[in-house]
């Protein structure tokens, strides 16, 4: 044992580990080398994904660059643009109906988060409790988001009839309420589009849902179920700390979407009455199309390029706020 040890000295294990070195090095270098990667199928991956690269850049983010600059731009997109700088964001910001726009669209968002944001959860705790027909209540609830958002809007405006023969006052009148003028009504317009628009809605964020309670160990159910949980206690204790991530994001989502509304305003109401439905996305249609013969997309890009800005530093805040809470 004693010989063995003596058969390779420190200097010869320095000696060894000192030559090994450049070769590693050198292995090192051919890993990441450029002839390295095209070997391992680099460049067939990148030609591959360059029609795709190509095709989501042209569809995707030319158009954005295009909106930018033509915020800046004065154009009606029939004569030659013209550039003005910050003028049309000065022209949008001193609009005395955007404070009215902006007042009405947080307003729909506020509303659409206290009556749409629970009643999927809701949905999908109770379809998750049944035990047979799951499959038939599944398609029940995203039977409204399969119906054309212009079919359902008009099937609604029929229902929101103010007369006393309307479907809506007809059913109130039984039990001696209305008749009400839902969309002539400026406190009832707005809280009348959000109900169609949470019934729109609501059906893809049921299956969301739905596909991350699949998730949730059952054994969690049955614990809780042996301590003497009921239904409320086990969606508060359970359901709600291991759909936290989900909630998240689609109340992110949620809000994105809300702040974006335009198909209930536009074809409920236009904006009426009394402005009580203009909303932001409600005010850029306008601009481009609605207020002069021409058209003035720079104002209604400049407005859209401020509402994306407003909605990408409200993200990153968010997340950036909720990045430890989805993780706990």
């Amino acid at each position: 044992m004693g010989a063995a040890r003596t058969l390779t000295p420190p200097a010869d294990l320095e000696a060894v580990a000192t030559a090994d070195r450049p070769a590693r090095a050198g292995g090192a270098g051919r890993r990441s080398g450029p002839l390295t990667w095209v070997r391992r199928g680099g460049l067939s991956t990148l030609v591959f994904a360059l029609p795709l690269l190509v095709v989501f850049g042209f569809f995707s983010w030319w158009p954005i660059v295009r909106a930018v600059v033509m915020s800046f731009q004065r154009t009606n997109l029939v004569k030659p643009a013209t550039w003005v700088g910050w003028d049309n964001f000065r022209y949008v910001l001193t609009d005395p109906d955007l404070p009215v726009a902006i007042r009405n669209t947080a307003y729909f968002a506020l509303l659409a988060l206290v009556i749409g944001f629970p009643i999927p959860l809701l949905l999908a705790v109770l379809m998750s409790s049944v035990r047979r027909a799951k499959g038939l209540y599944s398609v029940l609830a995203y039977l409204p988001v399969v119906v054309p958002p212009v079919v359902a809007v008009l099937l609604w405006k029929f229902f929101y009839d103010g007369s006393a023969d309307g479907v809506f006052n007809t059913i109130l009148g039984w039990v001696g309420l209305g008749p009400y003028a839902w969309l002539s009504s400026p406190s009832l317009a707005m809280p009348s589009l959000v109900l169609e628009a949470t019934w729109a809605a609501a059906g893809g964020t049921v299956i969301i849902y739905l596909a991350a309670l699949i998730g949730v160990p059952g054994e969690v159910y049955d614990a809780a179920e042996v301590d003497g949980a009921g239904l409320w206690h086990k969606v508060w204790h359970v359901t709600m700390p291991q759909l936290r991530g989900v909630l998240f994001i689609t109340f992110i989502l949620q809000i994105i979407g809300t702040v974006q509304v335009f198909i209930e305003p536009f074809l409920f109401t236009g904006g009426g009455p009394a402005n009580a439905t203009q909303t932001i996305l409600l005010m850029i249609y306008q601009y481009a199309f609605g207020r002069s013969l021409g058209g003035d997309y720079g104002a209604a890009t400049a407005l859209s390029v401020m509402l994306a800005a407003v909605l990408a530093v409200l993200s990153v805040l968010y997340f950036r706020l909720t990045a430890s809470w989805s993780k706990t």
